[in-house]
């Protein structure tokens, strides 16, 4: 993929939605009010007025989860016949620290 983000803006791919945890009980549908997300594209992040770099806590690979309120058509977009979701880095959640 020749797309990247710029600024603090992270390019998400969505996770299908699990019906079973791991240790196999069947999930309610709107329990969880989370989407996960595999980190596809990650912007280079933000300067402050002095020049000094604010560095992206996510890196590419990295797997995240983001508040599904926050996710409307406008966060979506259509790249390469894919859908992804383009957010900035303050709208993720959380990230998993054991891939």
């Amino acid at each position: 993929m020749n797309w990247k983000p710029i600024g603090d803006q992270v390019l998400l791919k969505e996770l299908e939605k699990q019906e079973k945890t791991k240790s196999g009980i069947i999930m309610m549908a709107g329990m969880d009010e989370y989407i996960e997300c595999d980190v596809m594209a990650v912007g280079d992040g933000l300067f402050t007025q002095t020049g000094n770099k604010i560095p992206m806590t996510v890196k590419v690979g990295d797997r995240v989860k983001i508040y599904s309120g926050n996710l409307g058509s406008q966060k979506k977009v259509q790249l390469e016949s894919e859908e992804f979701v383009l957010v900035r880095e303050h709208e993720i959640a959380m990230i998993n620290t054991r891939p």
